[in-house]
């Protein structure tokens, strides 16, 4: 009765995740999701088969009533483990349909932040259930619930006390999703390190710095402490490249350049092009290039490649404009 019942669940498993995966194969990624819950509900549809025939088999032998609450166990933890696959399978169709829609950008970001945090959420409320639901079929459990809850005032307070901080980190995770301060794929500079937000969870956000190394902060911090965000509206981003010369230093010739060095560049996004004279002390000029970009990492090129260029001009064709390198100029504020 068990096989069969057995061989009757993995039957309806097959069938219906054949049956899901054709209904989404236009989907990229719905394929991969619906293979993922085969497991969990082949498993919850066993444990109801096996629990079933020993309720109709073995209800009055020995050891029942242990194996009655073991495939009870089991039959918890499928169902939690397929609720959640399928809620993250839903969350990345939700994102897949909204992204064919609205295209990628920051509209995009803000929502997968959203969405993720819900599932975050989601995910952890069914593990609180699940648990709970496991340990009230146990009677000395259950026995325990009036003394608990004679005990309330004092068991809250301490409680409390336990889980602030985690409690804290929570529900900052949760104001920073859907407050919009950041998002995934934001520009940010904390602690001195810029990097982008690659994850946000329900206790700490990872952000992925320039060498590689990911810093791993608080919730909190981000409610907390000030940072910068260098994409909050926009990824675009304006900076400048400055140059120490002397005052004979060519500057018309340096503005033309500047210029055609930025119409030939794709790394700018043609807003921003100026180049001033900002300063003139001890015998040199502050030449000051302002440009923009469409995102830091592009602007991060651009200045580098500007400053490159038209300093290897300047050491070929205008030797006598660069400062000596042994002498300290006082630069004024």
């Amino acid at each position: 009765m068990i096989a069969v019942g057995l061989l009757l669940a993995a039957v309806l498993t097959f069938v219906l995740s054949f049956a899901f995966t054709r209904i989404f194969h236009r989907s990229q990624t719905m394929s991969s999701d619906i293979a993922a819950t085969r497991l969990p509900f082949f498993g919850a549809l066993a444990a109801i088969v096996v629990k079933s025939a020993l309720l109709a088999l073995r209800r009055d032998q020995t050891g029942y009533q242990f194996w009655q609450f073991a495939w009870l166990v089991v039959l918890v933890t499928c169902v939690t483990w397929f609720l959640i696959r399928l809620s993250k399978g839903i969350e990345n169709f939700m994102l897949e349909r909204l992204q064919k829609k609205i295209g990628t950008g920051r509209k995009l970001a803000k929502v997968e932040t959203q969405i993720g945090l819900l599932r975050r959420v989601l995910a952890a409320i069914l593990v609180v259930l699940a648990v709970a639901a496991i340990l009230l079929t146990i009677e000395q459990v259950r026995a325990l619930g009036a003394g608990i809850l004679a005990s309330a005032g004092l068991m809250s307070v301490v409680v409390g006390l336990a889980v602030q901080t985690p409690l804290s980190n929570v529900f900052a995770g949760m104001q920073v999703a859907f407050t919009d301060s950041i998002r995934v794929g934001d520009t940010i500079v904390v602690e001195g390190e810029r990097g982008s937000v690659e994850e946000i969870t329900l206790s700490y956000v990872v952000v992925l710095l320039l060498d590689g190394r990911r810093m791993i902060l608080p919730s909190t911090y981000f409610t907390t402490t000030p940072f910068e965000n260098w994409s909050r509206r926009s990824t675009e981003i304006s900076g400048n490249v400055v140059l120490e010369l002397k005052w004979n230093a060519p500057v018309d010739y340096l503005r033309k350049r500047t210029t055609e060095l930025l119409e030939s560049s794709d790394l700018w996004d043609g807003r921003s092009n100026s180049l001033v004279v900002t300063d003139a002390v001890g015998g040199l000029q502050t030449v000051t290039i302002y440009l923009s970009a469409r995102n830091a990492g592009d602007l991060w090129d651009l200045r580098n490649m500007v400053r490159e260029k038209l300093l290897a001009e300047l050491v070929a064709d205008y030797p006598e404009s660069l400062p000596d390198p042994r002498i300290q100029p006082e630069i004024g504020s």
